[in-house]
Order: C-alpha cells, then sequence, then structure tokens
C-alpha cells in the first residue's frame, strides 16, 4: 500500500510539472490584482473563484504545450533538460491530453461564466503564447521576448475586464505595465542563463545582439514601468502608498539597471536583476490589490 501510494505521488507530481506551476501561480497573482483592483473592494467570491480558475487552466494548457514543442530545446539547457516530456518519464500521449482537458476547462468557464472581452483576452493570450511564441518567434526572432510579453499581460487584464466587461484606461495600464515589466525580466533570466540559451541556440537580445544591448533595452523599459505604475496614481486608480512605493522600487531598479553589469559578474548581476524583477511586480500586484481608488475617467 505504501510503495502504491509512493507510485501515485511520483505520477501526479510527474503531470502536475508539466504545467509550469511557478508561472501559473505567477498569472494567479496577477490576474488577482487585476480583478480586486476593478472591484474596489466589493468582491464577487465565487465569480472570483471561476476567473483564477479558467486562467489557471488556460496559462497550464499553454505551458503544457510549450513543453511538448520545446523538448529538443529544453533537452540542451542545463535548467531543463530534466524535464519529463525531455526524459521520458511522461509519454507525449499523456500531456497531449492533458493540455487539451484544461483548455476545455479553462475557456468552457469562460463561456459559461464570464463576459466576451474577458475570452477575447483569453483567447489573444493563449494564442499568442502556443502559435506565435512557442511554435515560431522563440527560435527564429529576436523580437520573441517582447511577442511573448504580450500573452504575459493578459492574465491581469481578464481579471480586470470579467469584473468591468470595459477595456478602460485601467485594462490598458495594466496592458502595458505587464507587457514592459516582462522585457527586462525575461532579459534578465537569459543574462543569468546564458550559457543555456546560447547551448539551445535561442535567440534572445542578450545572445544575438549582447549584454550591453540588452541592458539598454532593459534600461528603457524600467524607466516605461516606472512611468506606468506612476499613471494608476495620476488616474486617481491608486493611492499614496502605491504611488510612493512602486515609485521609489521603479526608481532602484532603473538605478541598479543603468550601472550595469561591469561591478559584478554578468551572471551575478542577471540574477540580481531577476530578482529585482520578482520583488517589483509582486509588490506592484499586491498594492493594486489593496490600495484602489475609484477612477474618475470614462471608459471607452
Amino acid at each position: 500500500m505504501f510503495n502504491a501510494s509512493n507510485h501515485i505521488m511520483s505520477k501526479f507530481k510527474q503531470q502536475y510539472s508539466l504545467i509550469k506551476p511557478g508561472i501559473v501561480y505567477g498569472n494567479l497573482i496577477a490576474g488577482a490584482a487585476g480583478f480586486f483592483l476593478a472591484s474596489q473592494g466589493n468582491i464577487d467570491w465565487l465569480h472570483f473563484a471561476l476567473i483564477m480558475l479558467s486562467i489557471a487552466c488556460i496559462v497550464s494548457s499553454g505551458c503544457i504545450i510549450n513543453n511538448m514543442f520545446d523538448r529538443d530545446i529544453d533537452g540542451k539547457m542545463k535548467r531543463t533538460k530534466n524535464r519529463v516530456l525531455v526524459t521520458g518519464e511522461v509519454p507525449l500521449s499523456s500531456a497531449y491530453a492533458l493540455g487539451i482537458a484544461t483548455f476545455v476547462a479553462g475557456f468552457g468557464i469562460l463561456l459559461m461564466f464570464s463576459n466576451k472581452l474577458t475570452l477575447l483576452m483569453g483567447v489573444l493570450g493563449f494564442f499568442v503564447y502556443v502559435v506565435v511564441y512557442t511554435m515560431w518567434t522563440k527560435r527564429h526572432s529576436v523580437h520573441s521576448t517582447v511577442v511573448g510579453s504580450i500573452s504575459g499581460a493578459c492574465p491581469p487584464v481578464m481579471g480586470y475586464v470579467a469584473v468591468t466587461n470595459s477595456f478602460d484606461i485601467g485594462a490598458v495600464l495594466l496592458l502595458c505595465c505587464f507587457c514592459i515589466w516582462q522585457i527586462p525580466h525575461s532579459y534578465a533570466i537569459a543574462i543569468f542563463r546564458f550559457d543555456d540559451y546560447k547551448a539551445a541556440n535561442i535567440p534572445v537580445l542578450p545572445i544575438t545582439k549582447g549584454i550591453d544591448t540588452a541592458r539598454w533595452h532593459m534600461l528603457v523599459c524600467t524607466v516605461g514601468f516606472t512611468a506606468g505604475c506612476l499613471l494608476f496614481s495620476q488616474f486617481n486608480y491608486v493611492g499614496d502608498a502605491f504611488a510612493v512605493t512602486m515609485m521609489f522600487i521603479g526608481l532602484y531598479w532603473t538605478y541598479v539597471v543603468s550601472s550595469g553589469s561591469t561591478k559584478q559578474p554578468t551572471q551575478q548581476w542577471g540574477r540580481k536583476m531577476f530578482i529585482l524583477s520578482i520583488i517589483a511586480i509582486s509588490c506592484f500586484s499586491l498594492l493594486l490589490s489593496i490600495d484602489f481608488k475609484a477612477p474618475t475617467i470614462a471608459v471607452f
């Protein structure tokens, strides 16, 4: 009985790893931030649970397909060479079935319990991540990071429009901030894991154009992200706690990027940038969820 339980748990963990749990959890936090910002304290918890479940399923399906499609390059990278589809611990047919099941569940929930805008954002995010990013630009274009950022920005907007049923300034700011944030975040990963990305021949900017070029792109994006955060305050979506905290974090992040990688080893600097990006988006999402105001602007 004990051995059988261990076997079942092992199989579950293998299947569970296919959905890339870290990515799913990150998108749920972002989706919740959009939902809470739009709700302004008047939260329909059943609606919230359904939207979060749909986001979790849609993101999981995209990640499963990504795992299936990237088996060849995953095998070339130290970080990913032990993924279960690379090692064969999980058969491709099982991954395919789980990908379909999560896809149907995620979009089925949106069709039954949400509005057309939320469904549209879900379709956009899934299509961009699976078709445009995974199946094309990741392997062929230096602009893949920008493309992928669009899909990563869809979950918070899904959470927001699920409540408002309108694509207003708040939705635009969420989309822009999350898109902009992902570029320095992704470049930091590529710098930190430079050897892996080079071995897999993935044409991200730090590999194809060099780390100094990537750093300047990161600098522009951290400035843009900070400006986007302050626009939430300008349009009266958030309070002073959000504005002051995000201004401080954004300015510090920009300072560290602008100081370059000359004062410490490049990979160590990339890791620091990665950690700072996680701190920035975590604070951003948390403060959006709790330090909200009723905006005084009209919808589009």
